[in-house]
């Protein structure tokens, strides 16, 4: 008879430590994208330069109605005249930016749409 009082069997088990490993591993791996992840994604993709635009437009256009607002009432004089007239060419720029934002966003989702539509049927299924 054999002696097996030296053999011994451990097994250690850790759900928490296990989670840990495979986050640990899954910042090692190459990214792999899912099908949801890239609709996503695109979705997202489509309001951004329509954002960026009327973003970029609004704030240029504030800063410009600020001017005019200066010259109007700091400066005085013979800067109330053009005052007036930059203001109001800051009005125009603000009220210029949501139109930009709906004109550059419905292209986008025109340029978009194939794709998305493609991956939503995908999903669907």
């Amino acid at each position: 008879m054999e002696n097996r009082d030296n053999e011994i069997f451990t097994y250690s088990y850790s759900a928490k430590q296990q989670e840990e490993i495979k986050n640990i591993r899954k910042k090692y791996l190459p990214p792999e994208e899912d099908k949801m992840e890239l609709l996503r994604r695109l979705d997202a993709s489509v309001t951004t330069p329509g954002t960026i635009a009327s973003l970029a437009a609004g704030i240029i256009g504030t800063l410009i109605l600020g001017v005019g607002m200066c010259c109007c009432m700091v400066w005085g004089g013979f800067w109330f005249i053009p005052g007036i007239v930059i203001g109001l060419i800051g009005i125009m720029i603000l009220a210029f930016a949501y139109p930009l934002y709906t004109k550059l966003t419905e292209k986008q989702r025109k340029k978009l749409a194939p794709e998305i539509l493609r991956l939503t049927e995908e999903l669907m299924k």
